[in-house]
């Protein structure tokens, strides 16, 4: 829905469910919409982590030596760096815009995944049918996504999915400061950085990208704990 300045800042009703903002746009129909950029960011930005991720912590647990010194080295730095600031200085140089975000959070999230996959491939490595893959004459690559890679998907499925939520979070962050979506794309971001102005005058501006938020990241979050228990039999046991 376009600007429409004889409807705008009205209160929810039966026409506009969730109000019209400061412009006279529904607020139902930005929303709606602006969940399909969060989901896109957050889905996209967490596939590219977890390929980076399980590339490095893969061949680091596998091969070893100087080469897990180095991929050791790199994610602690990635760790002692807070993802969110990485990101803002990835966008600073990019420009704002979908293809950006993907970029600049599919490249700040991966170390997470990357330990776990080296942790599980440093477990596995020493197992009976890894020695007789290469008994068999396997190369290192072809053990590594036919013998090692499908037994450790479970738990990078598991934080692939918790990662999800995050990555919706850092999306909003980065719109709420200019650096998200470009103007006239909904951001559930930029729709609560628009509202400030107006939280005590028009709160349900900016109520219903908040709420849609929470409840997509408590989804996500509810997701992968459920995955958790079903791929990790263990884990579920412990709770009961």
């Amino acid at each position: 829905m376009g600007a429409d300045l004889m409807n705008s800042s009205l209160p929810p009703d039966h026409q506009f469910w969730f109000g019209t903002d400061d412009q006279g746009r529904d607020i139902y129909s930005r929303v709606l919409y602006g969940a399909r950029v969060s989901l896109t960011v957050g889905i996209g930005s967490q596939i590219i982590n977890s390929i980076i991720g399980v590339c490095l912590g893969l061949s680091a647990g596998y091969w070893g030596g100087w080469w897990d010194d180095l991929i050791n080295g790199l994610t602690n730095m990635m760790l002692a760096i807070p993802s969110l600031i990485f990101a803002l200085a990835i966008m600073a140089i990019l420009s704002p815009g979908l293809t950006s975000l993907l970029i600049a959070l599919g490249l700040t999230n991966w170390s997470f995944t990357c330990r776990l996959s080296r942790a599980s491939t440093l477990s596995l490595k020493s197992q009976g049918y890894i020695q007789a893959a290469k008994v068999l004459g396997y190369g290192d690559i072809r053990i590594m996504l036919t013998q090692i890679l499908p037994n450790i998907l479970g738990p990078i499925i598991v934080i692939g999915t918790l990662g999800m939520g995050s990555a919706v979070l850092s999306e909003a962050a980065l719109s709420f400061l200019g650096l998200g979506i470009k103007p006239p794309f909904p951001s559930w971001g930029s729709m609560l950085s628009d509202a400030r102005d107006q939280m005590t005058t028009a709160p349900w501006i900016s109520i219903f990208p908040g709420l849609a938020i929470f409840l997509t990241v408590l989804s996500l979050n509810l997701l992968g704990d459920g995955l958790r228990d079903i791929l990790d039999p263990q884990s579920r046991t412990r709770r009961t």
